[in-house]
């Protein structure tokens, strides 16, 4: 089966090389090519593009003028050629033989969508602590495509994706009104139409986690902004991995600003509100001990953990962007 590789970039100059070639070193026998769909960038993405392009007859560049993945995506696959589309982003690298082997399972499985691990791998101290936070379940909360041991089958949902098109096509494709949360979205939406979204531990990407606190910070306030938007369109997908972060911060701020008014009155039931935000810095701490990391990553956990929490809560309460 000929495959076409869809990856939607903006502001990747760091990744985007690295990301390519791991694309271009799959030991696939099949025809492949990649389609790059770049956004309106503030670096040398666009630049690097083309010359990858010029470099490689296989890789190609198309527009993506809103700069937002999920139209990205669909601009790809509307100039792809092929019957397998394979979703890799800008700080993804595919481990070698991921394609090989995801197009066995699409055959084996007869699912609609097949993919991985997201297997978070930092550079830095900063982003080691940020990837251990990410592959820990006191983290992001546990989702099964963070872990190698999940065991292989069907799925709610998984990392990034290797689709049959003609599914893809019944569906609608990405659902550009979701800037984020858009691969959960439509995995709901395949599950939904009765299609298979399988799951095996056999595929893996490396996946590069941001560089700085405020990077950091950027996206899970945007990525808890819009799984508001999931939760408000499909209730029924509403649990406590998405609810826990916006109830600790209601609970934390809501508990600190009282406690400090009970203080300032001298009112003891309000003052003993103030043990509400104690008991998050003590989980932090708690779980800053058990995620596995070495020491320099170690000391940042707190802070990570806090940055990623405090975000995704805020955003949830904000809700998706009008």
């Amino acid at each position: 089966m000929s495959v076409s590789v869809v990856m939607p970039v903006r502001n990747e100059e760091q990744h985007l090389e690295a990301a390519v070639a791991r694309v271009l070193s799959q030991d696939y026998d099949g025809e492949l090519e990649v389609i790059l769909a770049v956004g309106p960038s503030e670096d040398a993405t666009l630049a690097i593009a083309q010359r990858l392009a010029d470099a490689d007859a296989r890789v190609r560049v198309v527009d993506n003028p809103s700069g937002y993945t999920p139209s990205g995506l669909n601009r790809a696959i509307e100039a792809a050629r092929h019957d397998v589309i394979v979703r890799v982003d800008g700080h993804g690298e595919l481990s070698p033989g991921y394609i090989r082997r995801a197009v066995e399972l699409l055959e084996r499985t007869g699912a609609a969508n097949v993919g991985g691990v997201m297997d978070a791998v930092g550079r830095t101290p900063f982003e080691r602590a940020v990837a251990a936070a990410y592959n820990s379940p006191y983290g992001l909360g546990g989702g099964g495509f963070h872990h190698r041991d999940t065991p292989e089958g069907p799925a709610d949902t998984v990392f990034l994706g290797v689709f049959r098109r003609e599914v893809l096509e019944e569906v609608g494709g990405y659902d550009e009104g979701m800037h984020r949360a858009q691969d959960w979205e439509l995995n709901y939406r395949l599950r939904s139409a009765g299609h298979v979204v399988y799951f095996s531990p056999d595929l893996h990407v490396t996946y590069r986690p941001r560089s700085t606190f405020r990077a950091l910070a950027s996206q899970f306030y945007l990525t808890g902004r819009w799984r508001r938007e999931v939760v408000r369109r499909y209730p029924e997908t509403a649990s406590l991995r998405y609810l826990a972060p916006p109830i600790a911060v209601a609970g934390g701020f809501g508990g600190l600003g009282a406690g400090l008014v009970g203080l300032a009155l001298r009112h003891r039931l309000l003052g003993l509100l103030l043990f509400v935000p104690l008991v998050y810095v003590v989980f932090n701490l708690y779980a800053s001990t058990k995620i596995p990391t070495d020491a320099a990553a170690r000391l940042r956990l707190p802070f990570v953990l806090a940055v990623m929490h405090t975000c995704w809560g805020l955003g949830f309460l904000r809700g998706a962007p009008e």
